[in-house]
């Protein structure tokens, strides 16, 4: 599990099924410190909830396609939460 920031979202005229009513976000990875790390990734959105600007959590692989309504559908990186508040500790 690692922590991303939706950046954008993905317009996709035909899904593969399984994935129809699933949000496909644009997510920037972040590190440590909250800032960017890597290439933006495209997300499903296992929440139904996120959107641009939100602090999330996102997993991959296998753990990825579990996330969704429908298992084991194709994906490689899910949104499974909604960070509402980050606390750091000395």
């Amino acid at each position: 599990m690692k922590f991303a920031r939706v950046i954008g979202t993905v317009v996709a005229s035909q899904k593969y099924p399984g994935l129809e009513g699933v949000k496909l976000l644009v997510v920037q990875h972040l590190d440590k410190q909250l800032t960017d790390r890597g290439q933006p990734e495209v997300a499903a959105d296992a929440t139904a909830q996120a959107g641009p600007g939100s602090l999330v959590f996102v997993v991959g692989s296998r753990e990825a396609a579990q996330a969704l309504p429908d298992v084991f559908v194709p994906v490689d990186l899910s949104i499974t939460g909604i960070i509402d508040d980050v606390h750091r500790y000395a």
